[in-house]
């Protein structure tokens, strides 16, 4: 199973299928082993992910670590944690941020990615992309998806994005990191620590 996997992420990170459609082109970021047992799904890589090829190695990150409890040595430790964004290339810069997530990358990848890791405990859903495309029962707000996580558990966790961008929702909800973050330690450190 572990070679395959290998092959799987090799085949994934010479993927060009969207490519014309990325204005740094295609660099597909994704960390898996078969013995992963914590997933993390985000939305795309930003510019200094899409340069450093490294997930979550940016100020979204940071946060991100804080709320999980977890030092960057145990956060990239690909034989616990597995990190797969929505799109795995950076889609763009929009008016309100960078673009959504390429429509292609979670229909031709993330099934195959998931069906080589079969002692997955627990997927972190990060921000709206990925609820939409994972919440079995999810709700009508991304808001609404996060204050009723227990709903999704024991499998699925989601999260609102940990980006700066997104101080004014979290000081809006002072329950996410009160109520919410303490839950989500305690759990993330069961699947780790099995």
């Amino acid at each position: 199973m572990a070679d395959r996997l290998i092959q799987l992420l090799e085949e994934v990170r010479r993927c060009t299928l969207c490519e014309p459609m990325l204005p740094l082109g295609a660099r597909p970021v994704i960390r898996a082993a078969s013995t992963a047992r914590l997933l993390i799904i985000g939305q795309a890589p930003g510019t200094r992910v899409h340069k450093s090829g490294v997930p979550w190695d940016d100020l979204s990150g940071e946060r991100l670590r804080d709320w999980l409890g977890l030092t960057s040595e145990r956060f990239y430790d690909t034989r616990q944690i597995a990190i797969m964004p929505m799109g795995l290339c950076y889609p763009g810069r929009g008016r309100g941020g960078d673009l959504p997530p390429r429509p292609e990358c979670a229909p031709t990848w993330h099934e195959r990615v998931r069906a080589e890791l079969p002692d997955l405990q627990l997927t972190l859903l990060i921000g709206q992309y990925a609820q939409r495309y994972y919440l079995p029962h999810r709700r009508a707000s991304l808001t609404e998806n996060v204050r009723h996580y227990a709903d999704a558990l024991p499998h699925w966790f989601p999260l609102p994005h940990p980006s700066p961008r997104n101080r004014r929702w979290l000081q809006q909800r002072p329950w996410f990191e009160a109520e919410v973050v303490p839950v989500l330690r305690r759990r993330v450190h069961e699947v780790l620590n099995a």
